[in-house]
């Protein structure tokens, strides 16, 4: 479609206060105003797909199985496009920036996402690629996570209704309820090795648990824009599910959650490129 079709189509359907958020999705998706939808960091190869900014419902119904009164669902907005990172960050890409590797699963391979590191690390990491690339790097908020996570569905997994163990890396023979269970890997794996999202981003389901900005905070009432958690709160959002849990645990609106100091095998993290 034509961007002045486009425009013109968004100028008769948009409601009040809706028309910048589909008007950036609409300039993402003509390729307006975005002249990259991906960009490689050069020096650890990390891969970044741009996300549109826009609106979604964030959190689960109280209908959904698995549903917890902290997922509580509410509007969100979030006004601006955001580079995410398109991979977990693998051993090697950890090893290159920090010179030594973490993970409990060495021999898994550089391609394996890290595993075994805190927030503390984690942060140190960013300050470190930060210096040797020359851009700027954050952890996602867990409202970008879910976002990123969801690529316009409203179902449990950005996969639909159920999850299985052929489409992610998570402990299969304990499946979402009313499914057939399936096989458990029983360890991290390479990633990119499943099927991507709608957006191109790989592994938000399983592999290993990824670190977020957010404490642990109660979601804030009506409609939140640009929400990051900050309440004082002594744990830490992680978000995604991992090798070692269950398919529940792997839902978009899951909010799991771990003091910044500790680590494990399936405690890992993804980037979001902040300019």
């Amino acid at each position: 479609m034509a961007l002045r079709a486009v425009l013109l189509r968004l100028t008769r359907v948009a409601r009040p206060g809706r028309a910048l958020a589909l008007l950036a999705t609409a300039l993402f998706a003509t390729g307006c105003g975005a002249p990259r939808t991906s960009w490689t960091e050069p020096a650890t190869g990390l891969e970044f797909v741009l996300l549109p900014g826009g609106e979604f419902e964030m959190g689960s119904p109280a209908t959904e199985a698995g549903h917890e009164a902290s997922e509580r669902q509410h509007r969100v907005r979030l006004t601006h496009p955001v580079w995410f990172g398109r991979h977990e960050v693998t051993q090697g890409q950890w090893l290159q920036v920090m010179g030594e590797n973490p993970s409990r699963f060495p021999d898994c391979g550089l391609d394996c996402p890290v595993e075994n590191v805190d927030a503390f690390e984690v942060e140190e990491f960013l300050d470190r690629l930060g210096k040797l690339s020359g851009a700027t790097f954050r952890l996602p908020t867990e409202a970008e996570w879910e976002y990123a996570c969801r690529a316009g569905t409203a179902t449990p997994f950005g996969t639909g209704a159920n999850l299985t163990s052929a489409q992610a890396n998570y402990d299969g023979r304990y499946p979402y309820p009313g499914f057939p269970a399936g096989g458990f890997v029983g360890r991290p794996t390479p990633v990119g090795s499943y099927a991507p999202n709608a957006w191109g981003l790989f592994d938000l389901h399983g592999n290993v648990w990824e670190w977020c900005q957010d404490e642990l905070c109660p979601y804030a009432e009506g409609t939140a824009t640009d929400p990051v958690g900050s309440c004082a709160a002594e744990l830490r959002v992680i978000r995604g599910g991992s090798w070692t849990f269950n398919a529940d645990s792997a839902r978009c609106a899951v909010r799991y959650s771990h003091r910044p100091g500790d680590q494990g095998p399936s405690l890992g993290v993804r980037l979001v490129r902040a300019r």
